[in-house]
């Protein structure tokens, strides 16, 4: 489970301070008022950005973790917050979804994954902002305007992150909040796997094999040119006797 850590540095700042070592989670949140085992659980690092590691705590009887996310962070996705928004708004700008997938991720990556890439942090952008707007209070957001997203300006998800509550950031999607998704129960959104296309006509209607009729009287057809044992040289026309050593004629 994961937990807002407040604070105000730059992932940076966050490294060089290794301020994961201050964080403090001072009750277990599944029993408030204590008479569990609740203890500090170490850490783990983050792939990016390089060198940020999250402190952890552990309930055993709720068999559970609990992570303090520093506000910087992207939720359930690699990298920074902002940089998760910098993805989705370079979409607006760009002269299709093709051409900003392939400036984003470069040569390395084929332009397939790199449209899912792109494609998956602007959906969660999205959801994120959307559930902002019909969860959090108005002061809060500052109206609708508070939620444009533009090139060059303050990322609009890390000030939400920093203002919202952690009640409220609870009840948000990621890559803002911490909700989790059932994913064995959600059937509209499957794994990507790129653009199939439509399929050749004679794959639309499948055959139903059992259904088609089957006459099992109909006799097996058999070749009609039986292959039999030559009677007569072939050089001198003379007839010749069969020989015992050789194989049955077939019939």
């Amino acid at each position: 489970m994961q937990l807002p850590l407040r604070t105000q540095s730059s992932a940076e700042t966050y490294v060089a301070r290794r301020e994961w070592r201050d964080a403090r989670l001072p009750a277990c949140p599944l029993h408030p008022a204590g008479g569990c085992s609740f203890a500090r659980h170490g850490t783990y690092s983050r792939a990016t950005p390089r060198g940020v590691c999250i402190a952890r705590w552990y309930c055993p009887e709720g068999h559970r973790t609990f992570s303090l996310l520093p506000d910087f962070l992207a939720a359930r996705l690699p990298g920074e917050l902002a940089a998760v928004e910098a993805a989705a708004v370079a979409v607006k700008s760009a002269r299709s979804l093709e051409a900003a997938a392939d400036t984003a991720r470069g040569f390395e990556v084929t332009l397939p994954s790199a449209l899912r890439w792109l494609r998956r942090r602007v959906r969660a952008v999205q959801e994120a902002l959307d559930a902002a707007l019909r969860l959090a209070s108005p002061a809060v957001l500052g109206g609708d305007a508070g939620l444009q997203l533009a090139s060059g300006q303050a990322s609009v998800l890390l000030e939400l992150r920093r203002s919202l509550s952690a009640q409220c950031l609870g009840r948000l999607p990621a890559p803002l909040g911490f909700l989790t998704r059932d994913t064995r129960n959600d059937h509209t959104r499957q794994h990507e796997i790129g653009p199939d296309g439509e399929g050749p006509a004679r794959y639309a209607a499948p055959v139903e094999f059992w259904t088609s009729p089957c006459n099992a009287s109909t006799p097996i057809p058999r070749p009609q040119d039986v292959f039999r044992r030559p009677t007569t040289c072939v050089a001198s026309g003379v007839a010749t006797a069969a020989c015992r050593t050789a194989a049955p004629a077939r019939t």
